[in-house]
């Protein structure tokens, strides 16, 4: 028999019941109260307690952490990742004032002693709360005399995607955290869940992660009832995604071009490139570029299903959208990033850090830039969707936060009370709002395809993939426009006479990668997909997985603190910042988790490497 073990996350539960109502949200999160494992092990508990696994996407449980309510601190457990994925990259800037949320600056500087930060341990419990969900559906299922066969595989494939999910999210972070399957529940009286084997050495859950998304593949439908459930396309991608973490990109390849033929969504859509900014329009989520996201809704009751743990990346000051908090500004680094050679349209790979930056404070750059700068940040002067021109007084500390407003996560104005809260929660109509995120989009198969093709394929395949997402931002209907109007109902602007700035994209010339060889194509890829999905929390873990040992992430991260330390930013006080090669490339397993594991003496759960 398998020994069980116990795993702290949420204290003492017994199985709490999930409201779930055909007028409500999908995932409306409100709790009845709690009940016997005999009162749930029917249709209508299972289903409800499937719906409070999906809860967990968000970050945000409504639960109590050891006596704390979630409601409020969730920044460091937001389902977007913005925290650890881009201001703890070079996408941006931790934002607000120095001294507001000291864990992040602790994060954003890579500092060795983060592993007692409540936002490690919060990231920790709200993963395995929502783990412990999805094995709670898979344990009572058996139970459920009332549930046809067919019906309980598809809601036990569902919580394995689910729990896969979450465990993808806690390797990604932490590269040596612990696999918990439904043998493992609250009620068990021990704390020894290991992640080291017999011989103190840290033991791979990647096996485990994979063999749920295999199940999920498997017993899946290609379509959903709601859109907001996981299909098996959905699956597939998670699949695919977690060999690329693993650089198993021959395993890879042809999940991602079964993918890009024939993968729809829950709702039966085919895959395709949307216009850029119906990604991140509440009035155009679930289209066909939405591979799998968390679900959001406002003013139905349910209070906090908006996309709560991204509250604080709003900007700040008069007229701005939201009016708190001013966090999460994009960077110089990023928005150089955009610059292009003004006769190909392409990147400038190797100079786009130097010369005029494109918002020096002395001097005005006058470069071509890629269209994608101005949908994917906010820059003086240029409009911000409906709210008219973005200020500088915006922007809560401009010494240190740059110039630079985040954009895709914001609500256009015209939206505000319908996509907006008008419920008492918390900031409620300011910053809460029926905004997705979106965990995987249609552009990522594609440049996952791109980077196996580099690796495993033709570079000339790879450079059809990466044209096919230029294609999509060069089409001028996308682009942003001055002295127009935006619509949110499509995402453009009209009339379309004036682009916002110079723009100029092109594509990668026949035969340019092949000529170019394997490492200029990586680093042609690696831009692309930087430009593509930046800001959306992804930067940090990208670094990560490309680095493998080799010191690349650490170079890269240190040569932007070191030029940005120069410019009014996040860097200029924390000038001693740096990154460390061996240690920073993952995040510290939660202190707390350990001497919790390890009370007895016993070590079984062990810090990773160069942490405190």
């Amino acid at each position: 028999m398998k020994q069980k073990h116990k795993i702290i996350i949420i204290g003492c539960l017994s199985i709490t019941l999930i409201a779930y109502a055909c007028s409500k949200s999908f995932l409306d999160k409100k709790p009845l109260g709690q009940l016997t494992e005999t009162s749930v092990a029917n249709k209508a508990g299972i289903q409800a307690l499937l719906i409070g696994a999906y809860s967990f996407l968000d970050g945000q449980s409504g639960l109590s952490l050891g006596g704390t309510d979630v409601t409020g601190i969730t920044y460091g457990a937001a389902g977007s990742n913005w925290v650890y994925g881009s201001i703890v990259a070079d996408d941006s800037y931790k934002g607000s004032t120095p001294s507001d949320q000291p864990p992040m600056v602790l994060l954003a500087t890579w500092s060795k002693s983060t592993s007692t930060s409540t936002y490690m341990t919060i990231k920790w419990r709200i993963l395995y709360g929502g783990i412990q969900r999805a094995n709670d559906v898979i344990r009572l299922l058996p139970k459920a005399t009332d549930i046809p066969a067919a019906e309980a595989k598809i809601m036990e494939a569902e919580s394995r995607f689910l729990r896969g999910h979450y465990h993808f999210d806690a390797k990604k972070m932490w590269n040596n955290p612990i696999y918990v399957d439904e043998t493992i529940t609250y009620a068990d009286n021990n704390y020894n869940v290991p992640n080291i084997d017999g011989t103190g050495n840290f033991i791979n859950i990647w096996p485990q992660i994979e063999a749920d998304f295999q199940f999920a593949i498997d017993n899946l439908p290609a379509t959903q009832p709601q859109k907001g459930r996981a299909n098996k396309w959905a699956a597939m991608a998670y699949l695919a995604k977690a060999y690329m973490f693993q650089d198993k990109f021959a395993q890879a390849k042809p999940l991602l071009e079964n993918l890009i033929a024939n993968g729809v969504t829950a709702s039966g859509a085919k895959y395709t490139l949307v216009n850029f900014q119906d990604n991140f329009n509440a009035q155009t989520k679930n289209g066909p570029e939405s591979v799998f996201a968390f679900q959001t809704s406002v003013n139905d009751g349910s209070e906090l299903n908006g996309n709560f743990g991204d509250v604080l990346n709003f900007p700040n000051g008069p007229g701005a959208p939201g009016g708190c908090c001013g966090f999460n500004n994009p960077s110089y680094n990023l928005a150089n990033a955009y610059k292009t050679d003004a006769v190909t349209g392409l990147p400038l790979l190797d100079t786009w850090n130097s010369g005029t930056g494109v918002s020096d404070s002395t001097n005005i750059y006058i470069g071509t830039l890629d269209p994608r700068v101005d949908f994917t940040i906010g820059r003086p002067g240029l409009p911000y969707l409906d709210w008219g021109p973005q200020s500088i007084a915006w922007i809560r500390d401009p010494a240190v936060n740059g110039v630079f407003s985040p954009r895709k996560n914001v609500y256009a104005k015209s939206q505000f009370g319908t996509y907006s809260s008008n419920e008492t929660s918390f900031w409620g109509a300011t910053q809460i709002n029926a905004n997705n995120y979106t965990f995987i989009r249609f552009a990522d198969i594609i440049l996952w395809a791109a980077e196996c093709e580099i690796e495993v394929g033709t570079l000339d395949k790879a450079q059809q993939y990466v044209n096919q997402i230029r294609t999509r931002a060069a089409d001028p209907t996308g682009w942003v426009y001055k002295n127009a109007t935006y619509s949110a109902a499509s995402s453009k602007y009209s009339p379309q006479t004036t682009p916002a700035d110079n723009y100029k994209i092109g594509l990668y010339p026949a035969g340019n990668f092949a000529a170019g060889g394997k490492d200029y194509a990586r680093k042609a890829l690696q831009f692309e997909r930087r430009l593509e999905l930046a800001m959306e929390g992804h930067r940090f873990f990208d670094l990560s997985r490309w680095d493998n040992g080799t010191g690349f992430m650490a170079n890269v991260l240190n040569a932007y603190q070191a030029v940005e330390k120069t410019r009014k930013s996040f860097f200029t006080v924390n000038p001693t910042a740096q990154f460390t090669k061996g240690v920073n490339e993952f995040y510290p397993i939660p202190q707390s988790q350990i001497d919790a594991e390890n009370a007895s003496g016993k070590i079984v759960l062990k810090q990773n490497p160069g942490y405190n």
